[in-house]
């Protein structure tokens, strides 16, 4: 018997057939008339003043219709995710401030065409002084944006409670740390992309791999000057994100083509390029001190942290802030002190990546407490549930967590996992270890507004419409939506169509970021979902004349509660209400889940509704002759609230630990040196460890059904937890990422361990 598809069951995602097909449309598929291709000048140093764009000899290049400066963008050439900041140009004006800035646009008949003139548009620098390291910006006379007062560290984040200073004072051991992360390249498959043309009711549209198709319909709309009605911006599908398409790629690009040519255009950039001038995951140092008692209660911790956003803040601020509130970890600290700084440099942009801050300060935190275990001479996992959060317990920012806190019941059941599967013996010549990495995450945007919409439509002739804005990655909303709105309807999944990310058709859903989707544009869809049912049954009643109350819904048939006799169906009904006040039957949903802004001096305040957690233990091995880091197994359990779709579930938790474990061994882009694919390694099928997934279901009441998201947290704790492993197989600690066979060697040889030597 097929499964409905309600919530809880596994079932197969709706979009994997078209996908595995090739059906699906990204946005390099789609082949319109007249199709003119678009390529971009970039900047070839990182910092300097523009003297001259000459684009004369480009404009007559074979097949060039128009070559495009800042002086033909129609609206506002500023830029940016925070409203408060804009701070980067549609295409340079006098200044450029990383290589691969933006600063000319050819169009031309052909892909090549576009190439060899974009080649030959002429720029003259001025160069200026360049900064690569965070701390040299800090104290450095030459500003990267001299239009905004406070020099190169534009944003400082504290959280400050109770008294730091004399908790160190009375603790029985303090442990003291730097840690580094690295600059991460997101790798998704699909490069960034998207296609312009002028509709059918004459709009500027824009198909596009993005993750918020209503924020690039906003930045479009203003640098269009163009009212909002005449701008539409679809999602097409996209190949991966991981945060990388949060920021406008090719959007705002082909829009000013599209208004001078007013013919289709399309820009799917190359790999190299991809590489060049997309966001990456910020490089963050932490400054940690952790006090405790000798009986491992954590009294305090004191922690700077100082990041690098690149030359443009993209979400530079959110990154901040968040490594400032997970700073403790997941854990009861009374006293903390946090100061976290960003600061501009001539780097790429830094951008969102997958847990975008949270990841950076797991490795830290969780190192911190495997270091305290083995001085208190502590279990990890005694010392972790002594101190984890539990309902009723406050956070450093002092949100009193009510309900749905599952880090215990994460901890205890990969300990009782590890009892059960104890870690075997080496081989010659091969060092063994294990270790454990623990998690709190934050659901949604941080300490602001957050909100979704969705509608749902019953047609005359009982075909239902659910209509979201929820831009879909490869993380499974598309399946995830219409179960819930299924689940509330007691309808079978697939009665459901979807219409999503469509301005002209959709209302906002927010960015696909944050975990935030299931949560709270799934909240948004439940409701819609209960306003239809409602007035479903209110019409019954209006014409039937039988109460709500003894009415129940079953596939489309509207039965008596009592004897299951069919009062009638969903066609029948929404026929009847059509023809007696010419509206379809309809619910429309919003969710915005509470929370109150930080105090900008202390950070005190409700940064987000609800939380994730979980606990990861990875088993690993290592080669003491070469240094190769072999992942044998991760056991990853995971508070998600309740499991929608607990298939899905699965994926994600393998997926976000294989990234995860990406990011521990072997990611790291290098600017200037990762120009290809060959030159960034991650994770291949033949690196794929035995995956346990294990769901851990503690329901948050404002949930859908109880759920939470699970999609970004997946990889928070992989790389603390593979670290620990590595220490607790040499002997040593590595205190910067990524864990790479160079790092993994000095150790072996600092240690005396490594057997070609022997």
């Amino acid at each position: 018997m097929l499964m409905k598809g309600l919530a809880g069951d596994r079932i197969t995602r709706r979009d994997a057939l078209d996908k595995v097909l090739g059906r699906a449309a990204f946005s390099d598929d789609y082949k319109l008339d007249g199709l003119l291709h678009m390529k971009v000048r970039r900047s070839e140093i990182p910092h300097g003043l523009i003297k001259k764009i000459d684009r004369a000899r480009a404009g007559q290049m074979p097949g060039v219709v128009a070559v495009f400066t800042h002086h033909d963008v129609p609206g506002s050439n500023v830029v940016g995710p925070i409203a408060s900041r804009k701070d980067q140009r549609v295409l340079a004006e006098h200044k450029v401030r990383y290589v691969g800035d933006p600063i000319a646009l050819v169009v031309a008949e052909s892909v090549r065409e576009a190439e060899c003139a974009a080649a030959c548009i002429d720029v003259e620098y001025e160069e200026l002084p360049s900064f690569f390291d965070p701390e040299d910006a800090l104290h450095a006379d030459t500003i990267i944006h001299e239009e905004f007062e406070g020099g190169n560290c534009f944003y400082e984040r504290k959280i400050k409670r109770g008294d730091v200073d004399q908790a160190m004072a009375e603790a029985d051991v303090v442990i003291e740390r730097t840690y580094h992360t690295h600059i991460q390249e997101h790798m998704y498959l699909e490069p960034d992309a998207g296609v312009a043309w002028i509709d059918e009711d004459g709009r500027y549209a824009i198909a596009a791999s993005t993750q918020n198709t209503h924020y690039d319909h906003s930045e479009v709309t203003a640098v269009l000057g163009a009212p909002p009605e005449q701008v539409r911006v679809i999602q097409a599908a996209t190949g991966g994100g991981f945060g990388g398409k949060l920021d406008l790629n090719v959007q705002c690009l082909l829009a000013v083509a599209l208004y001078h040519l007013r013919r289709p255009i399309s820009c799917t950039y190359t790999r190299e390029e991809q590489l060049l001038a997309t966001p990456k995951r910020h490089p963050l140092r932490f400054k940690y001190k952790t006090g405790a008692t000798r009986d491992g209660r954590l009294l305090a911790v004191d922690v700077d942290v100082l990041g690098d956003t690149g030359a443009y803040v993209s979400y530079g601020m959110a990154v901040a802030t968040r490594a400032a509130i997970y700073a403790a970890g997941p854990y009861r600290v009374p006293n903390v002190r946090v100061r976290s700084r960003m600061v501009y440099t001539n780097h790429p942009v830094m951008g969102a990546l997958r847990t975008f801050g949270v990841t950076q300060a797991a490795f830290a935190h969780e190192s911190q407490m495997d270091i305290l275990a083995r001085e208190l001479n502590m279990d990890p996992f005694e010392l972790r549930l002594k101190n984890a959060l539990e309902a009723g317990s406050e956070t450093i920012t002092g949100q009193l967590l009510e309900a749905s806190v599952g880090i215990k019941e994460c901890l205890c059941q990969v300990r009782d996992y590890g009892r059960q599967n104890v870690l075997e013996p080496p081989p010659p010549g091969r060092l063994t270890g294990r270790g454990i990495g623990c998690f709190i995450y934050g659901i949604g945007n941080t300490a602001g507004n957050n909100p979704s919409n969705a509608d749902l439509k019953l047609d005359p002739q009982g075909g239902l419409t659910l209509y979201d804005g929820v831009a879909e990655l490869g993380q499974g909303s598309d399946t995830i939506m219409p179960q819930i709105a299924a689940t509330v309807l007691n309808l079978n999944v697939s009665d459901i169509r979807l219409v999503r990310a469509d301005t002209a058709l959709t209302k906002t859903s927010g960015s696909s970021s944050a975990s935030r989707q299931t949560y709270i544009s799934g909240r948004a869809v439940y409701e819609a979902a209960g306003q239809l049912r409602d007035r479903i049954l209110a019409a019954v009643e209006t014409y039937f004349g039988m109460a709500p109350a003894d009415l129940v819904m079953e596939d489309g048939l509207i039965r008596n509660r009592h004897d299951q006799r069919v009062v009638t169906d969903f066609q029948e009904i929404s026929r009847k209400y059509f023809e007696d006040t010419g509206n379809e039957l309809a619910g429309a949903g919003y969710y915005d889940p509470y929370v109150t802004p930080l105090d900008p001096e202390t950070g005190q305040g409700i940064p987000y509704a609800t939380y994730a957690y979980g606990c990861q233990m990875v088993d690993l091995q290592v080669d003491a002759a070469t240094g190769e880091v072999t992942v044998s197994r991760i056991v990853a359990a995971h508070d998600c609230g309740k499991a929608i779709n607990p298939k899905n579930v699965e994926g994600q938790i393998a997926g976000g630990a294989l990234m995860g474990m990406g990011y521990a061994l072997m990611e790291e882009y290098v600017p200037g040196r990762t120009r290809k694919m060959r030159d960034y390694f991650i994770p291949s099928v033949k690196d794929i460890p035995e995956m346990v997934p294990i769901i851990v279901e503690d329901p948050e009441p404002t949930g859908p059904f109880g759920a939470k998201g699970v999609g970004e947290p997946t990889l928070v704790p992989t790389a603390a937890a593979i670290v620990n492993a590595l220490e607790h197989a040499l002997g040593e600690r590595i205190y910067q990422l990524p864990a790479s066979l160079e790092r993994v060697m000095e150790l072996l040889t600092r240690c005396g361990l490594r057997t070609d030597l022997v």
